[in-house]
């Protein structure tokens, strides 16, 4: 019966049951904020799939858009009077034109070059956010507006994100929406077209396709998956510090994506499930936590090269049809 569900409408029902049947399971409202953190975190990655799973290209700085997303949030509602809601849309808009402006350059570089070009580009915007301290708090951050929806909408909802409840439906609908744009962008002439170029840039432009183009909308598609990460982030959290933009958090990001497999969708929901969940889960090791996690990315990426849920779907796959 699901056989015959298209792919794409498979994993948006899959992701959707997931998400309505995982407040069940839960054993207290603590579990509210875990998840919707997993959310937060699945966003951004989504973005870096576009990027590093369909279009093949690396990036170690996204952080930095997640970062630009975060004090929009925070310096839009004092500075120019706009709404939280508002803001997270500004914050999106110039994390696109700044990825569009430097991804013109940057992107004509290739692997570990390109890599190094934008770990240069997130450790600029870090810094940008730990010195200006009379507008960002330096590394003492600042308060961030909470995020009402009457405010921003101008009453077409009577919703107030306050609670971890409400943020978790919130965050799960933003996935859920985050997750059918990219899936249905696979499929599309675009994605095909950024599949082409992660196969080989070379074939790519032998049949005609503008390779830098696609390259530079992947970029910019995956930056304002990070920036609207970050300011949801800091709409969850109500404080946000320059830590959100550091090269530490981009690894992370990427980290997820790779764990849970790059080229999938629900593959990288799957990793960063996995890598928000699990540190709360081992803390009964107490000083042995950081190890345990270590040893257990390790073993995924030992055992299942091609990601987490990739790996499993084929293994399912070969007992199947044996």
């Amino acid at each position: 019966m699901l056989t015959r569900i298209p792919p794409r409408v498979r994993a948006l029902l899959i992701l959707s049951i997931l998400i309505l049947i995982a407040p069940m399971l839960f054993p207290s409202s603590f579990y509210y904020r875990i998840g919707t953190l997993i959310f937060i975190n699945s966003i951004a990655v989504i973005g870096l799939v576009i990027l590093i799973g369909y279009a093949g290209q690396i990036s170690l700085g996204h952080a930095g858009f997640s970062g630009i997303g975060a004090y929009a949030c925070a310096l839009a509602p004092t500075h120019l009077g706009l709404p939280p809601f508002l803001s997270l849309i500004l914050g999106a808009v110039i994390s696109g034109l700044l990825a569009w402006f430097v991804g013109r350059p940057i992107l004509r570089l290739k692997g570990h070059y390109l890599a190094v070009a934008t770990l240069g580009l997130g450790m600029l915007i870090s810094m940008v956010l730990n010195n200006e301290a009379q507008f960002t708090g330096g590394p003492d951050g600042m308060m961030v507006a909470s995020l009402g929806l009457t405010k921003g909408l101008e009453g077409l909802f009577d919703v107030n994100l306050k609670t971890s409840v409400v943020w978790y439906w919130f965050a799960g609908v933003m996935v859920l929406l985050g997750a059918w744009i990219a899936l249905n962008l696979y499929n599309s002439p675009t994605g095909r077209v950024l599949r082409s170029v992660h196969d080989s840039e070379i074939a790519a432009k032998t049949v005609g396709a503008d390779v830098a183009r696609y390259k530079l909308v992947a970029f910019v598609i995956s930056a304002v998956y990070a920036s609207i990460a970050g300011s949801m982030l800091a709409l969850f959290n109500r404080f946000i510090t320059p830590d959100i933009a550091s090269f530490l958090h981009s690894v992370e990001l990427v980290t997820m994506t790779v764990l849970g497999g790059a080229g999938s969708v629900l593959g990288g929901i799957a990793g960063a499930t996995l890598l928000t969940a699990l540190p709360q889960a081992l803390t009964v090791f107490h000083e042995y936590e950081h190890v345990m996690l270590g040893l257990i990315m390790m073993l995924v990426m030992i055992f299942m090269r091609d990601g987490l849920l990739p790996t499993l779907r084929k293994t399912l796959t070969r007992r199947a049809i044996a």
